[in-house]
């Protein structure tokens, strides 16, 4: 399974808005991305997301490390 690369909370938005998350709003130095299924994420604005957090992102986004990848690279 590739290693999951270091990237910043917008690269995360980013990827994942591909998906169909949209952004909703900022609180603090969060940002809320809300998915049409009902779904809310709360992704921190920093220049690097540890690869903990990076995991449980892509978790709650629904997604699997390889899709992750996959949309990163698009």
């Amino acid at each position: 399974m590739p290693r999951l690369p270091v990237i910043s909370g917008d690269e995360f938005t980013k990827a994942v808005c591909k998906t169909g998350y949209v952004w909703d709003h900022t609180e603090g130095s969060h940002m809320i991305l809300l998915h049409p299924s009902g779904r809310r994420l709360s992704v921190p604005r920093h220049a690097e997301l540890g690869r903990g957090l990076l995991r449980a992102l892509i978790k709650d986004a629904g997604l699997s490390r390889q899709e992750f990848i996959r949309l990163l690279r698009e």
